[in-house]
C-alpha cells in the first residue's frame, strides 16, 4: 500500500510542479514512448546480460514481495517457536530417536504438517532438519553447531541479495542511458539544423526528456525499489536466526521453554508475540 502512495505522490509533484510553473506535457507525452524504448529495453537489455537465469527471475518476483511485503508475519514466528518447542521437548523427554522419523522425513511428519508454511520455505525446514540430525550424530557443540548454522544462513541471505543488488544496478545505470538517449537526440537535432527554431526547440525538448526520464526512473522508482527489496529480504532472514538461538540453547542444557524464550526475545519488535501470548500458544500444543 505505501509503495502505491509512494508512486502517486512521486508522479504527483513531479508532473504536479512541472505543470504548475507553466510546464506543458505535450513534448514529454509525444517523445516518451520512443525515450522508453531506448532507455527501457536499454536497462532490461542490460539486466539480462549482467545477470543470471535465477537471478532474473528472483528480481522478478521481488516486485511482488516489495508490494505485498516481508512473508513472515507475527503468526508464523510464534508458529516457528511452537514448532522449536515441540521438536526440542521431545529431544529432552523422549530422546533424539523420537525426532528421527520426523526431520529425516518433514513432508511426512506429523508435527511440521501442523506448521504448512514453514515446511513449504525449504531453508527454514532444511536448517531445523540438518541442525537436530547433527545433533543425533553427537555434534553437541554450541559453539561449533552456532558457526555452521551461521554460515549457512550467510550463505543463503547472500543469495537472496542477488536480486536487490541486480536491481540497484539498473538503476544506477539509467542515468547513463538517459544521456545516450539525449545524445541521440542532440545527433537527430543536429541533423536538422537548417530547420526553423521553433521546430529545433520542440527536438531539442524531446532530446531532454531522455535525460529526464532516466534520472526519474533511476531515483524515483527503481532504486527505491531496490532498497525496499533488501529491507524486505533482511527481516525475511531474521526468522532464520530464530532458528538458531532456539537451538542453540537448546544446546547449551536450556529447558525447551526457556530456549523459546531466548528465541521470542530475538524476533523484531513488529512481529514479536508478548510473553503470554506465546505461553497460551505453547499450552495449545500437544507433545
Amino acid at each position: 500500500m505505501f509503495q502505491i502512495i509512494g508512486i502517486v505522490i512521486v508522479c504527483g509533484m513531479v508532473f504536479g510542479g512541472f505543470l504548475l510553473a507553466g510546464g506543458h506535457l505535450d513534448v514529454i507525452i509525444a517523445a516518451l514512448p520512443f525515450e522508453m524504448m531506448m532507455i527501457g529495453g536499454a536497462a532490461v537489455g542490460a539486466f539480462l546480460i549482467g545477470n543470471s537465469f535465477p537471478t532474473v527471475l528472483a528480481a522478478v518476483g521481488g516486485f511482488g514481495k516489495i508490494m505485498a511485503g516481508p512473508k513472515w508475519k507475527a503468526k508464523d514466528y510464534k508458529d516457528l517457536l511452537s514448532l522449536l518447542f515441540i521438536l526440542t521437548k521431545t529431544m529432552k523427554t523422549k530422546g533424539v530417536v523420537a525426532i528421527e522419523a520426523h526431520i529425516e522425513n518433514p513432508k511426512e511428519s506429523t508435527i511440521f504438517q501442523n506448521y504448512p508454511k514453514i515446511l513449504k520455505d525449504h531453508f527454514a525446514t532444511d536448517l531445523i532438519c540438518d541442525t537436530l540430525r547433527m545433533m543425533t550424530m553427537n555434534l553437541e557443540d554450541p559453539h561449533q553447531v552456532e558457526d555452521i548454522i551461521d554460515k549457512q544462513i550467510e550463505k543463503h541471505h547472500h543469495e537472496a541479495h542477488n536480486a536487490s543488488h541486480a536491481i540497484q544496478n539498473m538503476a544506477d545505470a539509467l542515468p547513463a542511458l538517459g544521456i545516450v538517449a539525449a545524445v541521440l537526440g542532440i545527433i537527430k537535432t543536429m541533423g536538422a539544423i537548417s530547420q526553423p527554431p521553433e521546430y529545433l526547440g520542440k527536438l531539442i525538448g524531446s532530446a531532454l526528456v531522455g535525460t529526464f526520464l532516466g534520472v526519474f526512473l533511476a531515483y524515483g522508482f527503481v532504486g527505491p525499489f531496490a532498497a525496499r527489496l533488501g529491507q524486505i529480504i533482511d527481516e525475511e532472514g531474521a526468522f532464520y536466526k530464530i532458528i538458531k538461538d532456539v537451538l542453540v540453547a537448546h544446546l547449551h542444557g536450556n529447558a525447551a521453554q526457556v530456549s523459546v524464550e531466548i528465541g521470542r526475545g530475538q524476533i523484531p519488535s513488529g512481529s514479536q508475540p508478548s510473553f503470554a501470548d506465546l505461553e497460551e500458544a505453547l499450552s495449545a500444543v500437544t507433545i
